[in-house]
């Protein structure tokens, strides 16, 4: 519906939490391979509940041990940079 629609145009304009909500409403509805791929973008985006959703992937060993660290990678690089000196 219209809620859907506009979550998903936020998410694709680049909000985290969008996505972090559309991988979660993919996954509820049995699209979990959808809802991997939400999260590993959200969670490349600085998204805190995206790597949640991931540990839990991967412990149901719906993403590889090296899917998870390159996810938790981007996410970290993500947060550091909204910590730069230029944002200070």
């Amino acid at each position: 519906g219209k809620k859907m629609y506009h979550m998903e145009q936020a998410a694709i304009g680049g909000h985290p939490l969008a996505r972090c909500n559309l991988a979660y409403h993919e996954g509820i509805n049995g699209r979990h391979e959808r809802g991997v791929r939400h999260s590993i973008i959200a969670a490349t985006q600085g998204n805190d509940q995206s790597l949640k959703f991931l540990m839990h992937a991967f412990r149901s060993g719906m993403i590889s041990k090296e899917e998870l660290a390159a996810a938790l990678r981007a996410h970290q690089a993500a947060v550091d940079a909204t910590k730069s000196p230029q944002r200070e």
